[in-house]
């Protein structure tokens, strides 16, 4: 069942408002994650959960604060982009289906992932740490410092 969407775009706008693109279709999943082009991907599964919204979320915005980040950012909402979430799980078999879900994909294949039961347990301050030390791990794009 799809939430309507009146009740999801706030807590889409979460990560939109911080640059992290969304895709909503299955075709948009595809030409971000399938594409070699795009270097490492960070894909996050958004969810209406509290731990989300207290935890997923800030965590990531946070993480992306960092030196080191992925070469692309993208989210899909569970319950609200039911054809985009279900390709991006396709995409990593091995892993169990969590929401909400934080991914790092090359080449189409996933490299690291983030599950619910990963992002529950922790604080949004540790959730940054983790996705940092995951980027420094498996990302090579450097964030310039601006000039004054």
């Amino acid at each position: 069942m799809r939430y309507p969407e009146q009740l999801i775009k706030i807590m889409r706008e979460d990560l939109t408002q911080h640059g992290i693109a969304e895709t909503r279709t299955s075709d948009e999943v595809d030409r971000l994650l399938l594409d070699p082009a795009n270097g490492t991907v960070m894909m996050v599964v958004n969810s209406v959960c509290g731990c989300a919204a207290g935890k997923a979320r800030p965590g990531i915005v946070q993480a992306l604060q960092s030196d080191i980040v992925p070469d692309k950012v993208a989210t899909v909402f569970a319950g609200g982009d039911i054809e985009a979430v279900a390709r991006v799980r396709e995409l990593a078999p091995s892993i169990p289906p969590s929401s909400p879900a934080v991914y790092l994909f090359r080449d189409g294949k996933p490299i690291y992932a983030l599950p619910r039961h990963g992002i529950e347990t922790r604080q949004s301050f540790e959730i940054a740490e983790v996705l940092k030390q995951a980027f420094e791990q498996h990302c090579t794009r450097r964030i310039q410092p601006q000039s004054e």
